[in-house]
């Protein structure tokens, strides 16, 4: 089946990801082609509510698996009413995380068993798997000055408690996308974070370019 290409942005906290897709999408817009942007978890009404449960402040203290789960339920909702049918009418779908964000969190930094995990990617999105997944890598202390910047620069954002982690997790979500990428070279991409925005526009366009044979200029 002929379908639009879809890509994932990973990576830790404060690497970038939110300003590199809206970067993406403007110049695959400019060469006439169609995209759809949305994010994990999140992009459909009820996968948007299951995040504001999860990133709730108050949320109580509860087990890796458990959040694994939710994530794998909003994916599902996602994946079915959102993604598959932009793809299906050949747009090109950017994804702000998907299931590599759970593989890293919850599973190598959260301690859930990657059995139990691809068992989950199998029930979700077994047949709507990214064509390619940029992974932005950064110092975990520089991704932490980033948040702490943009916080200072916006009294309203309070950050999510993901990024409240210690810097000892951050490494670990590191260690761990880093470690995806050598499984799955294919498929994944590694792009230098700590440039400046426009080098990082720069890297992402070429292997974009290069992988789909797009225009370079």
């Amino acid at each position: 089946m002929i379908r639009g290409n879809f890509i994932t942005f990973e990576g830790g906290d404060g690497v970038g990801k939110s300003t590199q897709i809206r970067r993406l999408e403007n110049r695959l817009r400019v060469g006439g082609l169609e995209c759809v942007t949305t994010r994990e978890p999140g992009g459909t009404p009820f996968a948007e509510r299951v995040r504001d449960f999860i990133l709730a402040s108050n949320l109580p203290a509860h087990p890796a698996m458990a959040e694994a789960l939710l994530f794998a339920a909003a994916r599902y909702d996602h994946v079915e009413n959102l993604i598959k049918p932009a793809l299906s009418e050949h747009k090109w779908v950017l994804c702000d995380r998907f299931s590599d964000s759970t593989r890293a969190y919850q599973g190598a930094a959260g301690g859930v068993d990657r059995s139990s995990l691809v068992q989950l990617e199998a029930l979700t999105h077994e047949s709507c798997t990214p064509d390619l997944t940029l992974i932005l890598d950064l110092d975990p202390s520089e991704g932490r000055a980033r948040i702490a910047s943009r916080r200072s620069a916006d009294a309203s954002n309070d950050g999510d408690p993901f990024e409240a982690r210690d810097l000892a997790f951050q490494a670990r979500l590191r260690e761990a996308f880093l470690d995806i990428a050598a499984e799955e070279p294919g498929r994944c991409r590694i792009i230098d974070a700590g440039a400046g925005p426009d080098a990082v526009e720069e890297a992402i366009w070429k292997v974009v370019a290069r992988r789909f044979r797009l225009g370079t200029d």
